[in-house]
């Protein structure tokens, strides 16, 4: 099968890195595990061999075929034609895990659409971008939108460097194996859509100081948003990356204390 560009397909050909995802998935006979993109199913073979029930999940109609007649008469495998952000993982028992290859244009939006659902996963490990695997797992300096929506809802660790060499085609970039593990409850407690809207007006105009962002993003007076930041205890020549997690907290409560959000 040749891999196709509108569906982000490149097939990881090398058996020891998709032995250590699923070894570092640490997966039993009693879980459920969702693959998104299974493509030549290369890592699904190895998810099989556990026992584990396999709920594989591809975009593409062409490569459904392929799949049934491999894994057909494995018990345990259960394929579905679906765009991943359109499936309907309600239906998935609690505590299922996502192991995947992704295609690395879904990426962000993968990984928030699970993080922030009624029905998420108790933990990921995902083949990204190295360069998205470092941003999830950024410190303050570095901080964006994505590493702020991971480590509110989750522990995330870079498990693995995966050279581009060892795709097929050839992407690129090179790659990174990640493992994201929800936390029993967020970071702390909040209204969600006012948090994410005070992290995206934060982060809404790169480089510059957070009371410009902040005035843009919440359509508010630089002497309001310096009023806010001051409440918060944070300096006015402050920017979003520079932040911890507990300083968007405090910032949140403060712009709800002075009805600014």
């Amino acid at each position: 099968m040749k891999a196709k560009k509108s569906f982000g397909q490149n097939w990881l050909k090398d058996d020891t890195t998709i032995e250590k995802i699923v070894e570092v998935a640490n997966i039993s006979d009693q879980d459920t595990i969702l693959e998104v993109g299974p493509g030549l199913g290369a890592l699904t073979r190895q998810l099989i061999k556990t026992k584990a029930k396999i709920v594989a999940v591809e975009a593409d109609a062409d490569l459904i075929p392929r799949l049934q007649r491999m894994f057909q008469d494995s018990s345990n495998f259960q394929l579905e034609q679906a765009d991943i952000l359109k499936y309907n993982h309600s239906l998935l028992p609690g505590g299922y895990k996502i192991v995947a290859n992704i295609p690395y244009y879904l990426t962000s939006k993968l990984i928030r659409t699970f993080l922030e659902s009624d029905n998420p996963p108790s933990e990921m490990v995902l083949m990204v971008q190295k360069e998205v695997a470092e941003r999830i797992v950024a410190k303050p300096g570095a901080m964006s939108v994505l590493s702020f929506s991971v480590q509110y809802y989750a522990r995330a660790e870079v498990v693995m460097a995966v050279s581009r060499e060892l795709f097929e085609p050839v992407p690129k970039v090179d790659s990174a194996v990640i493992r994201i593990v929800l936390l029993p409850q967020p970071l702390f407690e909040a209204d969600g859509k006012k948090l994410f809207r005070l992290v995206k007006a934060g982060f809404g105009e790169k480089r510059k100081m957070l009371r410009n962002s902040l005035s843009g993003g919440l359509n508010i007076t630089a002497d309001q948003a310096d009023q806010l930041l001051l409440a918060a205890g944070i300096a006015s020549t402050a920017r979003a990356q520079e932040l911890a997690m507990s300083d968007w907290s405090k910032l949140l409560e403060s712009a709800i204390a002075l009805e600014l959000i």
